[in-house]
């Protein structure tokens, strides 16, 4: 009887054992996968626009996405941007699901600096998005050097000497200084990874003076900004409605993570 209770002893000991280790395995897993998520923040509360400034006549949340829109009565003079109040990001990443419609223009500013003499204006780098998907994912900077690199581009960019107005080495809406070092990918082979009218999901990363822009995990532009004049290491975030015929643009999911 001594044998049997001492086997049944053993056998419940090794169970001990095993359970143990497995669920040390899976928690140490856990762990790992809640320390990535734990590295992104939430910047949108899915209810307000608490921690963000924009023109309440096109901001708005609705059904937990925050909603950019201009109606056939809109009469929307300039650019205007949903601004995020909790800071000026230098290196991030940031993730934010995206659904525009056709005639929508629409992008994500950072690293851009606020107009004085213009309400939620912003300059800077801007991840393009539109309805029809002719610009989205390249890096065009507003009100600054325009396009740095189009979709399926990696640029170099180089200043342009002597120094003077910007707007004299602009060329087609493109950037003199723009060197074009590789090609990621056919712009209309890559446009095929994005989808019409659709969710879509944007990543950016964002680290000292290389950018790179993701579509549906596909990178679609890729800067190196060596212009030391003209180039931005930190600023503000925000999302565009661009002036133009009605549209919407809607957003959700918007994680940053600090570098």
């Amino acid at each position: 009887m001594k044998e049997i209770s001492d086997f049944k002893a053993f056998l419940f000991l090794m169970a001990t054992v095993l359970a143990g280790c497995n669920q040390g395995n899976v928690s140490h897993t856990d762990q790992i996968e809640q320390s990535e998520k734990d590295e992104f923040i939430s910047i949108f509360d899915g209810k307000s626009l608490e921690g963000w400034e924009g023109d309440p006549a096109v901001w708005k949340v609705e059904n937990g996405l925050i909603v950019g829109e201009l109606s056939p009565e809109s009469d929307l003079k300039t650019n205007t941007f949903l601004i995020w109040e909790g800071g000026e990001p230098g290196d991030f990443e940031l993730k934010a699901d995206f659904k525009i419609t056709l005639d929508g223009n629409s992008g994500i500013n950072y690293r851009s600096e606020k107009l004085e003499d213009i309400p939620f204006a912003l300059r800077g780098y801007q991840a393009d998005i539109d309805g029809k998907n002719t610009y989205t994912g390249q890096n065009y900077e507003e009100r600054k050097r325009t396009t740095l690199a189009y979709r399926g581009q990696k640029t170099k960019i180089n200043p342009q000497n002597p120094p003077g107005e910007i707007r004299n080495f602009i060329e087609r809406n493109a950037w003199r200084g723009l060197e074009v070092t590789e090609e990621l990918g056919d712009r209309d082979s890559l446009k095929t990874l994005i989808k019409s009218e659709d969710w879509n999901h944007m990543h950016l990363v964002i680290q000292g003076n290389v950018l790179k822009h993701y579509v549906n995990g596909v990178l679609m532009s890729e800067v190196w900004d060596e212009d030391e004049i003209n180039k931005s290491l930190q600023g503000h975030l925000g999302f565009q409605v661009h002036v133009g015929p009605p549209m919407r643009v809607e957003l959700r999911n918007i994680y940053l993570k600090e570098l």
